[in-house]
């Protein structure tokens, strides 16, 4: 068995989510201090009893699904299951940075609070849409965005085989959304995010960050971690802070990343924090193996996860 981690993003949280985790482990709630501590932001608070629309301000969601994931990790490095290898989504990438030991601990929870600050603060003014379209190819995308004819739009998230985010300006992404529709599309969903997120709109947010960034110690990699910026791995030579400003206004290459995992031969997925929304991504990729794909977002999945591994 070849074990791959996923790391959820922005638009995967929910009020209540970690609750019942934080309830039952110590560990766990040890983890939501830490960040408490770090960062002064009550994220037990926003996440199991806040508003909705609090938990989904950037500066609050990017922390809070951080917290959440890895209080997980602690719980599996308890019981000694670890990951080969490593890919999130977008801030997930985080995640997997911290898990492959790239970045300390206590500076990445510091990191990911800066970015999203920065995510929220420093966007232009307006009204900004992210929007999944579902049952269109990169070029069908490509061409809806490009008919809009009034205000910014482009693919943003390449997610999976038939799925791919666009984002922009309000007006501009429903716009894109009713033509993809006309042109067939299976279904479109606006996000739970508020910015122009991988998009040239944030340059002043991404050169904000990469100052942060050049205070950041950054070592090698223990465990392999994806790239979002291109689907591939990281390698010794790669420049991870120029890599991660990049990051933050540049589409996310998540579908090629996955096929990353799979060449590999990765062949057990677990997601790790809320939502189930990249183990769809993997059902739904094309594969020639079958894989299992698992997600640990509350006690029942991490137990199930944790007593299916051990009998393995």
């Amino acid at each position: 068995m070849k074990l791959g981690f996923l790391f959820p993003g922005q638009g995967s949280q929910s009020i209540g989510m970690g609750k019942d985790l934080y309830e039952k482990y110590e560990i766990v709630r040890k983890m939501y201090e830490k960040v408490k501590t770090l960062t002064n932001v009550d994220v037990a608070e926003i996440s199991f009893t806040g508003e909705e629309e609090i938990l989904n301000e950037t500066k609050n969601t990017q922390l809070a699904v951080l917290t959440m994931s890895l209080g997980i990790l602690e719980v599996l490095k308890q019981a000694n299951i670890k990951a080969e290898v490593v890919s999130g989504l977008s801030l997930g990438e985080y995640t997997g940075l911290i898990y492959g030991e790239a970045i300390g601990l206590e500076e990445g929870i510091k990191l990911v609070q800066k970015r999203g600050q920065y995510m929220q603060e420093l966007v232009p003014e307006g009204e900004w849409l992210m929007a999944a379209i579902m049952g269109m190819n990169e070029e069908q995308v490509q061409e809806v965005c490009q008919k809009v004819t009034n205000g910014f739009v482009i693919p943003v998230n390449f997610n999976t085989t038939g799925q791919i985010v666009i984002s922009g300006e309000k007006e501009a992404v429903q716009q894109a959304a009713f033509i993809a529709k006309e042109k067939g599309a299976k279904k479109v969903r606006e996000l739970k995010t508020a910015g122009p997120f991988h998009t040239k709109k944030l340059e002043e947010a991404a050169k904000a960050f990469r100052k942060e960034l050049e205070q950041v110690t950054f070592c090698s990699l223990k465990v392999p971690v994806v790239k979002n910026l291109n689907g591939s791995f990281y390698e010794k030579e790669d420049n991870m802070k120029e890599i991660l400003a990049e990051h933050m206004i540049h589409p996310v290459q998540f579908s090629k990343g996955l096929e990353t995992m799979l060449a590999m031969g990765v062949d057990t997925f677990i997601e790790i924090g809320p939502g189930k929304t990249l183990s769809g991504f993997v059902k739904r990729l094309e594969k020639e193996r079958e894989v299992s794909i698992l997600n640990i977002n509350n006690v029942e999945t991490l137990e199930n996860v944790i007593g299916g591994l051990k009998n393995e």
